[in-house]
């Protein structure tokens, strides 16, 4: 459940949240002031951040934070928090909105409840993103990204088949010959993962998806495995622009002999489950699985 007990322990009968407005969107820059006002009348917002300045760090004492924009929004704040993961409410200011689910309505609905600390929160896996340079291995392990979504290697120019040996746990488990590799956390298989034909994972699974991209081998097919196995990815044979990718950024250009090294995150990714919005309703509403496709519907 979201902790109400941490902001009362504190003296304080409000959390204090941190509202992340991606105002380059029209939408979110116009509807700004309306929701801050609806967020203001429950809670003790600390910054509203319109330029990607605030930082989070462990002296914060933050209790939530509002990302008012779509799920692209979504992504870019569980990068940013990085080890101070809070419990995160969208609020769907974009288009497709997997993950920012409430609209403006709902939210002035719903926001009185959060604040009472009467919905549970949801921890997702976070995947840890290294590059393992051939040349230099011990410098390149010193740092790493989180991602959300996935981590994969895709090429680009000149379009030409990648070849990638994939162990998992330290044992080869095959060699792909494709145009990338993707491992995909439970949120992110709705993502570049289904596009590439992998499943839809249930997002509370402790598990990832390894999904080839236009394999060469017919039987190589996407699979399903645990989150806390280390999984490396190296480039046998590529060129130029084959690139380490985390939530559609690059990390860096891969050489042939290159590791990419992924692992469960030593965070999770936290969201606020709002009663009606559990995930077939989202796949019902954003995938359009409306039912019988021969039904009238006036």
């Amino acid at each position: 459940m979201p902790s109400q007990a941490s902001w009362e322990k504190a003296g304080r009968t409000q959390p204090r949240i941190v509202v992340l407005a991606s105002v380059n969107r029209p939408r979110v820059k116009a509807e700004l002031d309306g929701i801050v006002h609806i967020l203001s009348k429950s809670a003790e917002i600390v910054a509203v951040d319109q330029d990607e300045s605030f930082r989070f760090t462990s002296t914060n004492e933050l209790d939530m934070c509002v990302v008012l924009g779509g799920d692209g929004s979504i992504l870019s704040a569980a990068r940013r928090m990085g080890l101070h993961q809070l419990p995160v409410i969208g609020v769907n200011l974009g288009s497709l909105g997997f993950l920012a689910a409430l609209g403006e309505k709902e939210l002035s609905r719903v926001w009185p409840e959060i604040c009472e600390g009467k919905f549970p929160i949801d921890e997702h896996v976070m995947l840890a993103c290294t590059i393992i340079r051939k040349s230099n291995p011990s410098q390149s392990e010193s740092g790493y990204q989180l991602a959300l979504n996935e981590a994969s290697i895709l090429g680009g120019a000149p379009f030409s088949m990648i070849q990638i040996d994939l162990y998992v746990d330290g044992e080869l488990a095959s060699t792909y010959s494709c145009d990338g590799l993707i491992i995909s956390t439970p949120v992110g298989s709705t993502a570049h993962n289904l596009s590439a034909g992998g499943p839809i994972l249930a997002r509370w699974l402790q598990a990832v998806v390894i999904s080839p991209i236009s394999p060469h081998t017919l039987t190589m097919r996407p699979v399903v495995d645990r989150a806390d196995r280390c999984y490396e990815m190296y480039v046998r044979h590529g060129h130029a622009s084959v690139s380490a990718v985390f939530d559609g950024r690059v990390l860096g250009n891969l050489d042939e002999g290159d590791c990419y090294r992924v692992t469960k995150a030593p965070v999770s990714f936290k969201m606020i489950n709002i009663p009606g919005k559990g995930e077939y309703r989202t796949l019902r509403e954003k995938l359009g699985w409306g039912g019988n496709p021969r039904e009238n519907r006036k």
